[in-house]
């Protein structure tokens, strides 16, 4: 259901939901976190993102990204997934392309002479994409929100599917507004066949000091027949996971944020133990961790967050999928993938990291 097509009733208890949850012009989650000053978001941001980190947060070695083009995309068989880089992943769909996230920026960041830097160029360009049938955004950071991308995938995307505020965003930079379609949390939506939900996640949004929380952040469901996604976006742990498992689960595939926390984040992104449970409360039988191994987010070795996952679902018998940038998964079957991050053991070709 987009926000367009509800029912008087359905507009007022969608109205009525977004009242309680969003205060003087702020989304708030389900449950209040304590607030963020701009003190303390300066000093996060200059310890975080412009100081000397401890070593290893960036690799040591190229990192080996297999190179994609529009004629592989289009020959390859539906039910396909590669993923791009940290939480962009474009799928393929009944002869359609979906895309998440997408963030092709040399930096994500508001300038592109600082802050985090990527680790890897993106497997292919914005140009060499075949059409969009839709863009999926979680909310609007840096790392998941590039501007550069959306004004570049104006005329290549039909749609764009986001959450309550971000949408107004994409039209100030040009979006038509026709192609846009805003979701509260659990608002569903249809494209070409293939059905979205708006999701809760337990995160923040901004992208200045001084627009925190102005715009939703979500997770999002994707539903084929006889195959369900779910893209968890950020978010720290909450009860949540267990409610979208309970309504919308069991899904064939996770892809599930496991990278870039910090113990001084519980609230907004989850350590490796969480984001398994996450997966396992939402009723996921396979693990693709994502929002990892290309920007330096935090102050882990960059490989860790592969290194803990990978451990913590084998000793609980949870499958899991760890890709090379660009590598294809089978969204029915997907391959466990190799320890690409361990250099030596990485295949194919590096692509060097300029």
């Amino acid at each position: 259901m987009s926000q367009s097509s509800a029912s008087a009733g359905e507009a007022a208890a969608i109205e009525e939901s977004q009242a309680s949850r969003r205060v003087d012009g702020q989304y708030r989650n389900l449950k209040v976190l304590p607030k963020d000053g701009f003190l303390k978001k300066l000093r996060i941001g200059v310890k975080y993102l412009l100081l000397r980190k401890p070593p290893g947060t960036r690799p040591r070695q190229e990192i080996a990204v297999q190179p994609l083009d529009r004629e592989q995309l289009l020959a390859a068989p539906d039910d396909s997934l590669w993923r791009l880089g940290h939480s962009t992943l474009l799928m393929k769909l009944r002869g359609r392309f979906f895309i998440t996230d997408p963030v092709f920026a040399e930096r994500a960041s508001p300038v592109q002479w600082a802050g985090p830097k990527r680790f890897h160029p993106p497997p292919l360009s914005i140009e060499q994409l075949p059409p969009i049938t839709a863009v999926i955004l979680s909310h609007d950071h840096y790392d998941h929100l590039d501007e550069g991308a959306i004004r570049q995938l104006a005329d290549k995307a039909e749609y764009f599917l986001t959450t309550l505020g971000v949408g107004d965003r994409l039209i100030e930079w040009g979006i038509p507004a026709a192609k846009v379609r805003q979701l509260d949390w659990w608002q569903e939506t249809e494209v070409a066949g293939t059905r979205f939900a708006a999701t809760p996640t337990q995160h923040f949004s901004g992208r200045s000091l001084f627009d925190s929380n102005s715009t939703l952040w979500a997770s999002w469901v994707i539903m084929e027949p006889n195959l369900r996604i779910f893209f968890s976006g950020d978010s720290g742990y909450f009860d949540g996971f267990r409610q979208i498992g309970e309504r919308y689960g069991p899904f064939d595939l996770t892809l599930m944020e496991t990278g870039a926390y910090n113990v001084n984040w519980p609230s907004v992104h989850m350590q490796p133990e969480e984001s398994l449970q996450a997966h396992l409360d939402v009723r996921g039988r396979c693990l693709l961790p994502i929002h990892n191994g290309t920007f330096d987010l935090s102050s882990h070795n960059w490989e860790e967050p592969f290194q803990r996952i990978v451990a913590l679902a084998h000793a609980r018998g949870v499958p899991v999928s760890t890709p090379q940038m660009g590598e294809r998964v089978n969204l029915r079957a997907p391959q466990e993938g190799g320890a690409w991050w361990q250099g030596e053991a990485a295949l194919g070709d590096p692509v060097s990291v300029s």
